[in-house]
């Protein structure tokens, strides 16, 4: 197996963009989907379409054994040890929202400490500032080292017993930066406070196991996995979901409802109101099924290839600034010098190659770096050295542009 025959999986590539090949650099942003996925959803709507837990026809009975059999594949997928821990959302920020609405604001108080770094995705730091000011807790940072990583001193200096929360990024999403969650879970835990992790880069890219971290809650989506866009996870420990309220009300949570008061089902459905993401879910478990079958022993590796690649080539090119540690995955933030970054990523468009250009919700971040954005390239299973060669062409060209106008 290699790059270019799974490229073959994945139709969007194959076109021209601009009047050359197609090289998508986004992946950080949203990953493209392979047939084997547009299938799978395709072939939902055309003969399982139904609502799912409520009919005892043949075709909802279908539909609800393909949703729920997402959901074990997803339990199986991340280590987790029982099924009501998947709780399906349509998305990161839905599920981090979700744990700062149903968790938070009943468990965290005035006095209280919520802690997070300063590299987070803006889905993990708006909630926690939400909750800081709903009720009354303080919300503090872990330093970071000077190139984009956190030290385990740093973490053992920074969490004392006001603090109940941690919440931290997997995959920085703009450094790369892997953080250590196993060792950063104990040091949080030996204080009393719990953990969530934003798994959203990760996910696509390392193998993850919730049981092995024994971090108390994981998120992620689908749709940079290989999977529909509207459908993500969160997984949380079954001791802690069952103290979370509900924070959508309607069809499908509720166990038995009456004039003036209500009762929830069990979990995980308490947590999925209305009518569920069911196509998404069905996107979602080929998508598992496909990256299983490709192997993230492959998929790490080559990523990893990749990343140390263009870093190399995107040095030797000079006049250029690259942003986080020597240690990363998946992905280069930079810019090129006396270039702002939307320009940068406007010429590489008219090559047919897409980057991503801006804070990348990130803006805390971007603030700590000195800048107001950046340009980034992110690669995943189907990009090839090819494509980073493509990339240097164009920034090569990118260069002696704006070099002629200014």
């Amino acid at each position: 197996m290699c790059a270019r025959d799974i490229r073959r999986d994945f139709p969007i590539l194959d076109q021209e963009v601009n009047g050359y090949p197609f090289v998508y650099l986004d992946s950080a942003a949203t990953s493209q989907k392979p047939s084997q996925v547009i299938e799978a959803v395709s072939d939902y709507y055309r003969q399982d379409n139904s609502n799912v837990h409520r009919g005892v026809h043949t075709v909802g009975t279908r539909a609800t054994e393909a949703y729920e059999g997402a959901r074990e594949s997803v339990r199986s997928f991340i280590g987790a040890s029982k099924t009501e821990e998947i709780i399906f959302t349509r998305g990161t920020t839905e599920a981090i929202n979700l744990v700062a609405r149903g968790y938070a604001d009943k468990h965290i108080q005035a006095g209280d400490e919520i802690l997070i770094t300063q590299m987070e995705h803006h889905s993990n730091l708006i909630p926690w500032q939400q909750v800081a000011k709903r009720t009354g807790a303080t919300l503090s940072y872990i330093p970071m080292e000077p190139d984009g990583t956190i030290s385990l001193e740093q973490v053992r200096q920074s969490v004392t017993r006001q603090t109940k929360l941690v919440a931290i990024t997997h995959l920085s999403n703009v450094l790369g930066t892997i953080n250590p969650i196993a060792d950063i879970t104990k040091i949080v835990h030996a204080h009393g406070g719990v953990v969530l992790v934003d798994g959203a880069q990760a996910v696509p890219h390392m193998t993850v196991n919730v049981t092995a971290l024994d971090c108390d809650f994981y998120a992620f989506s689908g749709h940079k996995m290989c999977g529909p866009t509207g459908i993500g996870v969160l997984y949380g420990k079954r001791e802690l979901l069952e103290v979370m309220e509900p924070v959508q009300f309607g069809g499908e949570m509720i166990d038995f409802v009456e004039l003036y008061d209500s009762t929830w089902k069990e979990l995980p459905w308490r947590f999925e109101a209305g009518t569920p993401i069911i196509a998404g879910a069905v996107g979602l478990k080929a998508a598992i099924d496909y990256l299983t079958e490709v192997g993230y022993d492959y998929i790490e590796a080559h990523v990893a290839m990749l990343t140390d690649y263009a870093m190399k080539q995107l040095r030797a090119l000079g006049g250029i600034t690259i942003y986080g540690p020597e240690h990363r995955s998946g992905l280069i933030t930079f810019n090129l010098d006396d270039v702002h970054p939307h320009d940068t990523a406007t010429v590489l468009d008219s090559y047919g190659i897409a980057v991503r250009a801006g804070h990348h919700c990130a803006q805390p971040l971007m603030k700590w770096l000195e800048v107001t954005a950046t340009a980034r390239a992110s690669f995943y299973l189907y990009n090839t050295t090819e494509d980073v060669d493509r990339l240097v062409e164009g920034l090569k060209n990118a260069k002696e542009f704006f070099g002629d106008v200014f």
